[in-house]
């Protein structure tokens, strides 16, 4: 496994037209931490929509893990097929093995779900990926969970871990576009009167 430091994440700078961003983003702290912990259930992120949940998936898998495949319910419908007839975790990492072209090792693989919301089933057997496969690293997202998850039989109460992802706080949007700044900003007192 990569070691993964939280420098990993914050060292990544993105070109997003003329900005240089850095999309650290305070939630990578939490995804290091899931990784390493020893009660880790699949991690869900909750967000609207274009906040950064597909990215930093991506940038998780690619910064900490030795391998990383991604899943998009969105635009693979034979995708929901796997979930919707096999309930057993070690069938569902066999044929998605296959759809991925290499193998997902435990421990070594995160495995990515986009757009979980496409399928409740998959939604559903993140609880068998905890019972029965803990050791396989999944972690999934969709926009508009809420509704989905509100509906009372529809995901498993207890067996994933949610982090919810909101638009960058301005902080972080301080710190990726002008460190020096973020600096200064740091150093202000908030609650001094502006003269």
């Amino acid at each position: 496994m990569k070691r993964c430091l939280r420098a990993c994440l914050i060292s990544r700078r993105v070109w997003i037209g003329e900005w240089i961003f850095c999309p650290a983003r305070q939630k990578s702290d939490a995804l290091i931490k899931w990784q390493h912990s020893e009660d880790r259930k699949p991690m869900v992120l909750k967000g609207a929509r274009q906040v950064g949940k597909t990215w930093l998936m991506k940038e998780f898998g690619q910064a900490c893990y030795e391998h990383s495949v991604y899943f998009n319910f969105d635009e693979e419908d034979d995708l929901k097929s796997i979930f919707e007839v096999n309930k057993n975790p070690q069938r569902i990492i066999e044929l998605l093995s296959l759809i991925a072209g290499e193998k997902i090792l435990p421990g070594e693989t995160l495995v990515i779900f986009d757009e979980i919301q496409e399928c409740p089933a998959a939604l559903n057997a993140l609880k068998y990926f905890k019972e029965k496969a803990n050791e396989y690293h999944i972690i999934s997202a969709g926009s508009l969970l809420e509704t989905l998850l509100a509906q009372p039989k529809s995901y498993p109460v207890g067996m994933m871990n949610l982090l919810d992802l909101s638009p960058l706080t301005f902080d972080e949007f301080l710190a990726a576009v002008e460190p020096s700044l973020y600096e200064f900003y740091c150093g202000i007192q908030k609650e001094q009167p502006i003269e």
